[in-house]
């Protein structure tokens, strides 16, 4: 919400995954009105990267430990694959070494996607790798929306 309030309240969250979805859409709208010209195979390829590297090895090892808590490396390898700048990073990369595609739109799709559709923005290590309530938020949730209520006589909008 601000530098010194780093939570989200139901209305922003849904606001950042609108942003997102607009976005989506334009990628999305761009790769059919390239549809010829994407190397389909590039696509697959760098869409898949993003979990590949980022989401398969934390999720296999959050599986394994059930319930207790994964090394952190797990997380770093999720945010680092699922950010918009090393997506930029690797989109440009791929431009210089094999050529500026429309293949690469699979990178903000991907990202987009996540964000927009399933919710999924970058991990914080004090959370569990898959999405769990942590208990110390939904004390601070519940102490919110109540303070959030008592003041302004309703369920607050924001």
């Amino acid at each position: 919400m601000d530098q010194q309030n780093l939570f989200e309240t139901p209305a922003t969250y849904r606001l950042l995954r609108l942003e997102n979805g607009v976005a989506l859409v334009i990628c999305v709208g761009l790769c059919v009105a390239h549809l010829t010209q994407i190397r389909w195979w590039a696509f697959v390829l760098l869409f898949a990267y993003i979990d590949v590297i980022g989401y398969v090895p934390g999720a296999f090892a959050h599986r394994r430990a059930r319930g207790r808590r994964i090394h952190r490396v797990f997380y770093v390898l999720y945010n680092s694959t699922h950010s918009a700048v090393s997506g930029l990073l690797v989109a440009a990369l791929w431009a210089w070494l094999v050529r500026p595609e429309w293949a690469l739109l699979a990178i903000p799709v991907h990202l987009c996607g996540d964000r927009a559709l399933f919710g999924n923005f970058l991990k914080p290590f004090g959370v569990s790798f898959e999405p769990a309530a942590h208990p110390a938020f939904v004390h601070f949730r519940t102490a919110y929306v109540n303070a959030s209520t008592t003041r302004r006589g309703g369920r607050d909008a924001t």
